[in-house]
């Protein structure tokens, strides 16, 4: 008897022979309860049992997970009782609680299906005898062989585009911070499509690493599944950790980075042996007779077919410059190199001398010029080790995930699209060499501990001497690298309006406008290489206006106009049921980069701008800057916003939304609230608030800016600038910002009274911004309490 609760502890092999041996005895006892019927006379007797049975998937491969489902195929020779037999055999499965996936076919049928459906075939490649007919399994298995590669022509350009559709679909294993083990690219599939184009006999066998990386792979299925209990193959967050501690690694993140080499090195193995198998298919019948044409392309390097090979004359191991040389030739070519030229070089290179001479160097950046189609030739060094001899400091960064849900890559693949993107880039800066090694190098520091952007500074400052360049542009390099981040935060944000940014900007890149334009270059590179998220026309717009208002300090010219600049009302809304008397509420809106502004106009009163922000939330807009102004009574205020779910905000809504507001009749608090409860349904996480203070980014005396970074939220730019209001602050205007789950707000903030804050009262503030954050009451701003505007 079957003990199914132990199969999912028991090694693969354990586990496969355990189903073997049961698997035997109930095709024995099937075969026994429908005995196969006497030969008509004259007929010669059978020999054998005339059927088999057959495991393919996974359980043919012996690989097996834990709550993994049985893949069987009953074979037989036409015997009429087969049906019996397989209920029979079928039946006691199911009663046992396994998943079943089954067939009843004789070897025609089976050879008949498999030549017309590529999943079917790719199935039967892994037949393997359980029990039975021994003869008549391997009758089957050379039938299969034979039909896969008869009709390799038709099926192998159907599993080319499978696979790439499920990739597209769910993207590359070695990216994805929570990754499906099976079919993202890169996965255990492609060991299985490995496999299958050996079969046809248009690849060799697949090298031994990626047989490791399969391996290590189905090692990590296997620990997930008995971590979660369950038959699964996503590794989502919760279980890497148990996962990681059962495969005796140190924490979540090495167990993630070992998958992403496993999945780097299959899917680069998987696209070097389908570009062989795309050759085969197309090759004419008597063009192997035909010599293939040479064409040099550099010095040691010459053009052959579709790929770049090493000359008769070429010395790898007497000339350092081959390597990089050969790289930027088949970039430039848009080709790739060999994998026979790759491993000559990787064997026969000599390591380059240091400093790296001019030659060597100006092929390195030919390299990094070639945009996109240097990204797949980068990846060939870097899968063969060369890119490692030649910056030792990338092992810290390779497949290094990143756990933030804005990046699209893991570290080292992302410094090679920033670098690809930055070379679309290169015209638009004085020095273009120094911007695609700056955008290269600007997140190195990400492989050790601390601050990347302080730990950065020093490693490309020494990668850059050894490079070659002279003492001053190691200096800008490393200051990239050192400030790659300062544009971008500083526009998202601070008040880039305010002198005192602009003035701060100026004084930390040393009043060098070369490094604004190359910071400002690169921060568009490293953003685009990010993720759309990151990298938004709104966010692009802010980060260019910083630029020009920094360029203009730095050569004495008119500072541009403001950012937010007042809409012409389109709506206006009386508001007769004020306590106060009368009024007017003004509405306008604007489309701008990536969005809409949203100007209000009202007289001044308390708890204006939260009560705006609250009418905001209410529509389903994001809020992303904000500005007040009051003159004579009459308050102004500018709200730059993003639709939630794509509709665009509507003034006559928004003028009752804020009349009604600013009446009593609309319970902000209340409706709030249970959008925020929904909010959270979605996800939000709950992790403790942080506040901090920046006294000198302000030029005004009494003004400070807080920062206030939680758990995003619907309605939370609405709770802060009402807990400000009700401590009696002014906010003359904000910058918010969304960081995947988090939110990262920005005040700036005044006393009325033009004092400056005490500590005493700034931990009532902190503590009034932490409480709103948990859901704290914000009635009482609303209520009039406060005696601010903001």
């Amino acid at each position: 008897m079957l003990d199914t609760d132990a199969l999912p502890g028991l090694s693969r092999s354990e586990r496969g022979e355990a189903l073997d041996g049961w698997l035997a005895g109930l095709l024995s006892e099937a075969l026994e309860r429908t005995p196969r019927p006497a030969p008509r006379r004259g007929t010669p007797a059978p020999t054998g049992t005339g059927v088999a049975l057959v495991a393919v998937g996974s359980l043919g491969r012996r690989e097996l997970p834990p709550y993994g489902d049985l893949d069987l195929v009953l074979v037989h020779d036409g015997r009429p009782e087969v049906g019996a037999l397989a209920d029979a055999l079928w039946y006691p499965i199911w009663d046992a609680g396994l998943k079943l996936d089954h067939s009843v076919r004789t070897v025609a049928e089976a050879v008949s299906v498999a030549g017309g459906d590529v999943k079917a075939g790719l199935g039967l490649l892994d037949v393997r005898l359980v029990a039975g007919d021994a003869e008549l399994a391997a009758t089957l298995r050379t039938a299969t062989l034979a039909s896969w590669r008869q009709h390799a022509q038709l099926l192998l350009p159907q599993l080319r585009e499978l696979r790439s559709g499920r990739g597209r679909q769910l993207g590359e294993l070695s990216f994805l911070l929570e990754p499906d083990l099976k079919e993202a690219y890169g996965g255990l599939r492609e060991g299985q499509v490995l496999r299958a184009l050996a079969a046809a006999q248009l690849a060799d066998e697949p090298p031994a690493d990626a047989g490791e990386a399969y391996g290590f792979l189905l090692d990590v299925r296997d620990a997930l599944r008995r971590a979660s209990g369950r038959a699964t193959d996503a590794l989502v967050r919760q279980t890497q950790r148990p996962v990681a501690e059962a495969l005796g690694l140190p924490d979540d993140d090495a167990l993630l980075r070992r998958v992403s080499l496993a999945g780097r090195r299959l899917a680069f193995v998987t696209d070097e042996t389908w570009r062989r198998v795309d050759a085969a298919l197309v090759r004419r019948p008597r063009s192997r007779y035909r010599r293939v044409r040479r064409e040099p392309l550099a010095e040691g390097l010459v053009r052959q077919g579709d790929e770049v090979v090493l000359a008769r004359d070429a010395h790898p191991a007497a000339d350092p410059g081959l390597v990089l040389r050969g790289a930027a030739a088949a970039a430039r070519a848009d080709l790739l190199l060999s994998p026979y030229t790759l491993k000559v070089l990787a064997v026969h290179a000599p390591p380059l001398p240091e400093p790296w001479p001019p030659e060597v160097r100006w092929s390195f950046l030919r390299l990094l010029a070639s945009g996109r189609s240097a990204v797949a030739v980068v990846e060939q060094l870097d899968q063969e080790g060369l890119l490692s001899r030649m910056i030792p400091e990338w092992d810290r960064v390779r497949a290094l995930p990143q756990r933030h849900p804005w990046h699209r890559f893991t570290v080292d693949r992302h410094l090679v699209e920033a670098a690809a993107t930055a070379a679309e880039l290169t015209r638009d800066v004085d020095r273009p060499d120094l911007l695609l090694v700056g955008a290269l190098l600007h997140d190195i520091g990400k492989g050790w501990p601390g601050d990347h952007s302080v730990v950065g500074e020093g490693i490309a400052a020494r990668i850059a001497a050894r490079m070659g360049f002279p003492p001053p542009d190691v200096a800008v390099l490393a200051a990239m690298v050192r400030h790659h981040l300062l544009l971008p935060d500083t526009a998202t944000r601070r008040d880039i309006d305010d002198p005192a940014t602009v003035a701060r900007v100026a004084g930390t890149i040393g009043g060098d406008p070369g490094l604004l334009q190359l910071l400002h270059a690169l921060a568009q590179a490293d953003g685009a290489a990010t993720s759309a998220s990151a990298w938004s026309p709104w966010k692009a717009h802010l980060v260019a206006a910083l630029v020009a208002r920094v360029h203009a300090h730095l050569v004495a010219a008119p500072a541009p106009g403001p950012v937010l600049e007042p809409t012409e009302p389109q709506v206006t809304a009386a508001t007769p049921g004020l306590p106060g008397g009368g009024g007017t509420v003004t509405v306008g809106v604007q489309n701008v980069a990536d969005g809409q502004q949203v100007t209000f106009g009202a007289t001044d009163r308390p708890g204006l701008f939260s009560r705006c922000a609250g009418v905001l939330a209410l529509s389903q807009l994001d809020v992303r800057a904000a500005s007040i102004s009051v003159t004579d009574g009459w308050a102004t205020l500018i709200f730059a916003v993003r639709p939630r779910f794509g509709r665009a905000p509507v003034p006559e809504i928004l003028a009752d939304g804020l009349r009604a507001a600013l009446e009593g009749t609309l319970p902000l608090a209340d409706r709030l609230r249970q959008r925020e409860v929904d909010y959270r349904q979605d996800g939000a996480r709950s992790a403790p608030p942080r506040v901090s203070w920046h006294d000198a980014e302000v030029a005004a005396a009494a003004s400070t800016i807080v920062e206030v970074r939680a758990g995003d939220r619907a309605g939370l730019l609405y709770r802060l600038t009402t807990a400000l209001a009700e401590e009696g602050l002014d906010v003359t205007s904000a910058r918010i910002e969304t960081l995947g789950a988090d939110a990262l707000d920005s005040f700036y903030v005044c006393d009325p009274a033009g004092t400056a804050m005490d500590p005493d009262r700034r931990r009532r503030v902190e503590q009034a911004l932490v409480a709103a954050v948990s859901g704290g009451a914000p009635e009482a701003a609303a209520e009039g309490k406060a005696d601010t505007p903001g």
